[in-house]
């Protein structure tokens, strides 16, 4: 695994992923954390830190934090089972701007109602915050329901996206 840190206005992120020949940049991430992170990644000592191989990741990041950018173009390579891979589909789905419910992201992927608590499971996996936008998930009742990157950086990052 290669990885890499960047600053970043929700503080340092922690970027992993793996060569890919069919990437941007040549690195399909696997995963993109924050500090403090509940389930976030931390380097293993296996890991190789190679700051280039996420180049063409850094510089979206950076234009979507001054708003510049608005969608990623980049290959994860994230690993789930079917069920959460089928929610994080559906979540890359959400546009930028907007925010939905986990009952309508089980609607979308044809679970059942019962089957909310489960999305909500998916969404809190998430290996690629920000990346893949699990912040623009929101209560039924409207409400900042739990995100793994702490609350404050939900309530920032669905700021910078109005």
């Amino acid at each position: 695994m290669l990885y890499t840190e960047i600053d970043s206005p929700l503080g340092v992120l922690l970027l992993a992923g793996r060569p890919s020949p069919t990437a941007p940049g040549g690195t399909a991430l696997a995963s993109l954390s924050v500090p403090g992170q509940k389930g976030g990644a931390t380097a293993a000592p296996d890991w190789r830190r190679v700051p280039g191989a996420f180049t063409e990741a850094e510089q979206q990041l950076a234009a979507y934090f001054t708003g510049e950018l608005r969608e990623f173009d980049l290959e994860y390579a994230a690993e789930g089972t079917e069920f959460r891979r089928r929610v994080w589909d559906a979540l890359d789905s959400v546009p930028y701007g907007a925010t939905t419910t986990y009952g309508e992201l089980a609607r979308r992927i044809g679970a059942s109602r019962a089957a909310v608590r489960a999305v909500g499971g998916a969404v809190g996996a998430n290996p690629l915050l920000v990346l893949r936008p699990c912040h623009r998930v929101i209560g039924a009742d409207g409400s900042l329901t739990g995100y793994a990157g702490g609350l404050e950086r939900k309530r920032f990052l669905l700021g910078l996206e109005g």
